[in-house]
């Protein structure tokens, strides 16, 4: 695979991260959208870039794209990728995470980068439907690091051919500090605000879980804080501390068996080294570090004409799918 540079006049991590926004206001399709019923009732919306019922979709390798915190299919990188990947012969999907797709979902349960049920009952779905499709799944910042976990939790029935995750933070009590530190905290404003607003969402529901009422919730100003007391409770850990130590992806990395590229910047404003492995890696993980490409940035070309590296060489990279 080719290596990134970043775009002429735009190497600056947070230009990096931020210049998707600038560039793409509006998806780049519509997608055909499916609610997905969980085995708990709940619901979860994928997004798929054709109707996954034609005949056509059935002769198709399979891209299955997980977003990141508080991310969805209008986030550019969402519907870049899924039209990357259509464009070239591919039948597309995101699956949303609880509450991500605009509509609260139904229970107080929502989701974390260690919840892998609702992953595995869409891809359980999605390979009844085509059980002789090749498929691959990318994974992105938080999706990046609930998919490490997935695929070490079934590594024996991935369901999934290969993956890739994208600046995922592998180490979740290290990107915790390092988003409240600097220029970063501007990030942290923005996840916390849609956090918080979509907990209010559903503060009846979170106060019959845990007792909270929404004058907690709105005096959170840190993601440490919503962890620690919505995140963490509501699916089963002790605290914050406990959360981000049993459910980081970086430990679980060794266990996997499927094909997996690791794909990450070293000046990523989310995260420090910490993320980055010190062990020596299994074979089976084509790790790609660059020195820069901030967070889920990765824009190349130039400033006046940019482009967006994973949508050229994700595709690429997994094309001898398309030839088989």
């Amino acid at each position: 695979m080719q290596t990134f540079t970043p775009a002429t006049g735009a190497s600056n991590p947070h230009v990096q991260t931020l210049l998707p926004r600038m560039i793409r206001k509006q998806a780049l399709f519509a997608p055909l959208w499916e609610s997905f019923t969980t085995d708990d009732g709940d619901f979860v919306d994928l997004a798929w870039s054709e109707d996954w019922q034609n005949e056509a979709a059935k002769l198709k390798p399979i891209f299955v794209l997980f977003h990141g915190l508080e991310g969805s299919f209008n986030s550019p990188y969402a519907n870049g990728l899924m039209h990357a990947f259509a464009e070239q012969g591919w039948l597309s999907v995101m699956m949303h995470f609880r509450g991500c797709s605009g509509k609260p979902n139904k229970l107080a349960r929502a989701y974390h980068s260690g919840e892998t049920e609702d992953a595995r009952q869409v891809l359980e779905s999605i390979h009844q439907r085509f059980p002789n499709s090749s498929k691959v799944a990318l994974g992105v910042s938080l999706g990046g690091n609930m998919l490490t976990n997935y695929l070490a939790k079934y590594d024996s029935n991935p369901i999934v051919n290969a993956a890739t995750i994208v600046s995922a933070p592998l180490d979740l009590g290290a990107c915790s500090v390092r988003i409240e530190q600097g220029f970063s905290k501007v990030y942290r404003t923005y996840l916390l605000s849609s956090m918080k607003k979509n907990a209010l969402k559903k503060s009846q529901l979170l106060e019959q879980a845990l007792g909270i009422k929404e004058l907690h919730i709105q005096k959170l100003t840190r993601l440490y804080e919503f962890d620690d007391l919505i995140t963490a409770p509501l699916h089963g850990y002790q605290d914050a501390a406990d959360y981000y130590r049993r459910c980081s992806g970086i430990q679980r990395i060794c266990d996997i068996s499927t094909p997996l590229q690791i794909i990450h910047a070293k000046d990523d404003p989310f995260m420090t080294d910490a993320v980055i492995p010190t062990f020596k890696l299994p074979s089976n993980i084509d790790y790609r570090l660059f020195e820069q490409g901030g967070h889920v940035g990765f824009i190349t070309g130039s400033i006046f004409k940019p482009r967006f590296w994973l949508e050229e060489a994700m595709p690429a990279y997994y094309s001898h799918f398309l030839e088989s």
